[in-house]
């Protein structure tokens, strides 16, 4: 049985940090890009970043570029998501998924986690 759990959620205010962790089981982790989505009420379920089996590659949405950071520890069976300078517009739900290839679609992904609530005050 295939899980994605992330922890780490929380509030916070304008211009702090928070990191989340998505810890994986069920799967060989070492072999999936690990995406990272986030979901505002109302709105669609949108990419923050990716990152590639051996952590080669990282992408990420234009709006977050440089205050987000993707990495991996797959000895760990980990991934993690160190989001800097948050805004009160990064409040969302935000998700972990698996997928064997890159793809900025979140209808693409094969493995989710529940999600964790990240919210940002002014």
């Amino acid at each position: 049985q295939v899980q994605l759990e992330e922890s780490g959620g929380g509030s916070v205010q304008a211009g702090g940090s928070l990191r989340l962790s998505c810890a994986g089981s069920g799967i060989t982790f070492s072999e999936y890009y690990m995406g990272w989505f986030r979901q505002a009420p109302g709105k669609e379920r949108e990419l923050v970043g990716a990152i590639s089996p051996n952590s080669g590659i990282t992408r990420y949405a234009d709006s977050m570029k440089g205050r987000f950071t993707i990495s991996r520890d797959n000895a760990k069976n980990m991934a993690t998501l160190q989001m800097n300078s948050l805004k009160p517009e990064d409040t969302a739900v935000y998700y972990c998924a698996a997928r064997w290839w890159y793809n900025r679609n979140p209808d693409k992904y094969d493995f989710w986690g529940q999600g964790t609530q990240v919210t940002v005050s002014s």
